[in-house]
């Protein structure tokens, strides 16, 4: 028997389960190129960490005076990162054997991330993730992207589990806001590392500081299996 309870994981995918987010960049960065903008940067990008892909266009739209419809923008970025997806996506190691432990042990397990469907399913089913992760949620079936809780409640609803009982893998600040206002524990891996001492990650239930490098699925177990027993 689990000794994990009654506890449902929802994991966010992008910089948490997958290391996408230099994807996510570049087909940002060929996106604004085609609409005139050639001069985006990485930091640029690292302002987006965590924010749904069509919050992001959106903002994209008012900070570069893009003419052209948010529906065309987002068309075209997801696009451009399907095509990388396709090709080059990545499950942290951990990650994949952390999802591993918990499937093997019963834990109902979740997806709910900024992206598209079409751009989930393409990475889950890239990385063989999609045979343990089966319930997905994104942002766009919600009425708000993170730091708002929907997807959240929304994962847990899918699962059939009270919000209390749900721990949330995060590693964007937004993400981690999201779970706190959904009534959710967090394991926070903050994907850039100066963001670490922000807010909304002090509102986690383990941070681990380092992110992905010192992430540990053994680590991430224990400290579930106290958070169980401490309940």
């Amino acid at each position: 028997m689990s000794t994990l309870g009654g506890i449902s994981v929802i994991f966010d995918l992008d910089g948490t389960l997958v290391d996408s987010e230099p994807n996510y960049y570049e087909a940002g960065r060929q996106t604004l190129a085609e609409y005139g903008v050639p001069d985006f940067t990485w930091a640029d990008h690292e302002g987006y960490v965590g924010i749904s892909t069509q919050e992001t266009v959106a903002d994209w739209k008012r900070r570069y005076g893009l003419r052209a419809p948010v529906e065309e923008l987002l068309a075209v970025k997801n696009r451009h990162y399907l095509e990388l997806a396709r090709t080059c996506a990545r499950a942290y190691p951990e990650m994949r054997a952390f999802v591993e432990l918990l499937a093997g042990e019963g834990v109902p397990l979740a997806v709910a991330s900024g992206s598209s469907p079409e751009a989930i399913g393409t990475i889950l089913s890239r990385t063989g993730l999609d045979v343990w992760l089966r319930t997905v949620v994104s942002a766009d079936e919600v009425a708000q992207g993170k730091p708002a809780p929907d997807v959240f409640l929304e994962a847990a609803r899918r699962l059939g589990a009270d919000p209390a009982d749900c721990v949330v893998l995060e590693d964007a600040a937004p993400g981690a806001a999201a779970a706190h206002a959904a009534g959710m524990r967090c394991i926070a891996i903050p994907y850039v590392a100066a963001q670490a001492d922000a807010p909304e990650f002090a509102t986690a239930g383990l941070l681990v500081r380092g992110g992905q490098e010192e992430f540990t699925a053994r680590a991430a177990y224990d400290w579930l299996a106290r958070a169980v027993r401490a309940a």
